[in-house]
């Protein structure tokens, strides 16, 4: 995939995770949902479960205990309350 998507995740205390992605997986309030590159604009509450970050064929996952996500053209912020990191694999 040639494009990137700007992938910021933030917790209270720090940024957690940046970088130029191929998508993310969210588990959203309403139900899990993808995000790759030229998404259209969306505010949403995100639940507790599993976040995947998918970069040039490996997957690294981190848990979250709930927060908010914003996508815009500029990229993709998440912002949530507690996050813990799971392991890279290949995918």
């Amino acid at each position: 995939m040639a494009d990137k998507l700007q992938f910021d995740l933030v917790s209270p205390e720090k940024l957690v995770f940046s970088a130029r992605v191929d998508g993310v997986q969210i588990p959203g309030a309403e139900g899990d949902f993808g995000v790759l590159p030229n998404h259209s604009p969306v505010m949403a509450m995100i639940r507790a479960g599993t976040l995947v970050i998918e970069n040039d064929g490996k997957t690294q996952e981190f848990t979250l205990d709930g927060g908010f996500v914003d996508v815009t053209p500029q990229g993709v912020t998440v912002l949530a309350e507690t996050i813990g990191e799971g392991a890279a694999q290949e995918a």
